[in-house]
């Protein structure tokens, strides 16, 4: 396969990158603290951390960790938003040696139980304004550590007291909880301040994460990411970067980092690959706060943005957002789901720069493919694979097809997976004999080596850049005793791209929509739950008896 891309790259941008480069993620860590110690790396809530503070924080509690009996390969959930703890966990996890099992905060009682079981997860810290989840599942998982963190622990003395009680007693934020033996994050990082972290060894095919996605089945899986992986992500997005970057935006690189990093696109581009650049992680807590978040963005002299096509909308039609200053902005980098063009030219024409558009999935650590930060103008592509990276677009026999025809978007390099951990018939489904990883979306690479998605072969379902897995909404749903059988689609929608929509036939005739919604938000994240419930006779199938959501889903279209 000739790597037509590769003549179109632009000036500056290696064909390849040294992929093992760093032995570990803990190397490129103790290299970054040790070259910008004095230089901010993250902040949040008017609060600021430098490398070097993160540098001995994330010791201390890696030592703890390491204290209470955790050895090497050993699972730590993390179950935070955007708050300075999460990077202070993160480091330290990975820095014992052990791997990071991020988790949504918003997840229900019975998906924390199943990630937690399926990861075998010994520890975890959670922000204490979700414990009240946890306790309801915690006797039915192996967790036996657990750390409870507040929302002000780190930002200092007043401010810190002063948060939490604003969150618990005035906002109401954090619900009753009891979990025996727990520790609060600030008592583990006093006991910890005099402890050693033991230097475990750490190799390039050593597990870093068990990141979480969906699948066909609906059944959560845990994509094993190497720390090879990982480095090699970070490398190769940093080799594409360099050319665009002078010493002074390298300096003074400010990141304003409103997706929650416990979503691989904010991991890696915003959280990780700070590490590489030296730059400061502004951590926005609640994005949908958009006035309190156009409010930040006033603080900050940024260089880049990154975000989802809605986040971008929901700024633009706050009416303060065009009155900042956008003197510093260099890159506005658009993920997690397409960017619409409308929204893409409105927000060139406010902020003098091109939102560019690239691509990746979990399994892909996550970026495959990007557009150059110099585009002058959105092109709707999600550009070129990025160095080491090659793109194959192949049909349902695995054949690769000609430039110009529509198929499957396969992809290898040094960033795909090492595979689905403990489902190796999962990781044989999605991986090719030649080692690519079969997206499942369905694309078109043109002359230039540019790729466009045109479709999902998955019945995936597209929710402000999250994964929803229909079948995982029809099994919930199908818990009800009142339904007979059920679907659900994706529908288009203007604020989050698409949303659900849910077919049900009934049983019970009484059974009504409310009943239905009441029990979706029971037992799933709210962005899982249908926003639109249609009572139905039947519901069209093959011949075998197999539910055809795409008929549904084009019976709406049309």
């Amino acid at each position: 396969m000739e790597k037509i891309w590769l003549k179109h790259y632009p000036a500056g941008v290696p064909a390849d990158i040294d992929a093992n480069k760093y032995q570990s993620i803990r190397d490129l860590f103790e290299e970054s603290v040790a070259s910008f110690r004095e230089r901010p790396a993250y902040y949040c809530m008017g609060k600021e951390i430098t490398f070097g503070e993160l540098d001995r924080m994330s010791a201390a509690f890696g030592a703890w960790l390491q204290s209470q009996g955790l050895v090497k390969g050993d699972r730590v959930a993390l179950m935070m938003p955007n708050v300075l703890q999460y990077p202070v966990a993160l480091f330290g996890v990975l820095r014992a040696g052990l791997v990071v099992v991020n988790v949504n905060p918003l997840y229900t009682p019975r998906e924390l139980e199943h990630q937690l079981n399926d990861s075998g997860a010994k520890a975890i810290v959670i922000l204490e304004n979700f414990a009240h989840t946890l306790e309801q599942v915690i006797a039915k998982t192996p967790v036996k550590q657990v750390v409870v963190a507040a929302m002000g622990d780190l930002l200092g003395g007043a401010k810190g007291t002063l948060v939490n009680f604003v969150v618990r007693n005035l906002k109401k934020m954090v619900p009753a909880f009891e979990l025996d033996h727990a520790i609060r994050f600030n008592k583990v990082l006093g006991a910890a301040s005099a402890m050693t972290l033991d230097r475990v060894e750490i190799k390039p095919d050593d597990i870093a994460f068990l990141q979480y996605t969906g699948g066909t089945t609906g059944v959560s899986k845990g994509a094993m990411l190497l720390n090879r992986n990982i480095t090699a992500n970070l490398t190769q997005v940093d080799a594409w970067l360099d050319p665009f970057l002078t010493e002074y935006d390298r300096k003074h690189y400010i990141i304003i980092t409103a997706l929650p990093l416990y979503h691989i696109f904010s991991l890696t581009v915003n959280c990780l690959m700070m590490l590489k650049i030296g730059g400061k992680n502004v951590l926005i807590v609640n994005p949908r706060d958009i006035p309190g978040f156009v409010k930040e963005l006033g603080n900050h002299k940024y260089t880049t943005i990154t975000g989802v096509n809605t986040l971008f909308n929901g700024l633009m039609h706050h009416p303060d957002f065009e009155k900042l200053d956008f003197s510093a902005l260099r890159i506005s980098n658009g993920g997690g789901m397409a960017v619409q063009k409308a929204v893409a030219e409105k927000w060139k024409k406010i902020t003098g720069v091109t939102l560019i558009e690239g691509y990746g999935l979990t399994e892909t650590s996550p970026v495959a493919t990007t557009n150059p930060p110099d585009l002058k103008e959105f092109n709707g592509s999600i550009g070129l694979p990025v160095p080491s990276t090659e793109i194959s677009i192949r049909d349902d026999a695995g054949n690769e097809l000609a430039l110009g025809e529509t198929g499957e978007i396969c992809i290898r390099g040094p960033q795909v997976m090492a595979g689905y951990w403990q489902k190796p018939d999962e990781t044989a489904k999605v991986m090719t004999a030649d080692g690519f990883f079969r997206s499942g979306d369905i694309g078109i690479m043109d002359e230039k080596g540019h790729t466009r998605i045109v479709d999902r072969k998955k019945d995936m379902i597209l929710v402000s850049g999250f994964n929803v897995y229909p079948n995982e909404i029809e099994g919930v749903v199908m818990m009800l005793p009142g339904v007979v059988e059920c679907a659900a689609v994706g529908v288009p929608d203007e604020h989050s791209t698409e949303a659900v929509k849910l077919f049900v036939v009934r049983k019970d005739p009484d059974l009504s929509e409310k009943e239905v919604r009441a029990h979706c938000h029971q037992n799933m994240t709210g962005y899982k739950c249908p926003k639109y419930v249609e009572f139905r006779t039947e519901l069209p199938k093959t011949n075998v008896g197999k539910i055809l959501r795409r008929a549904l889903r084009d019976e709406k279209a049309g």
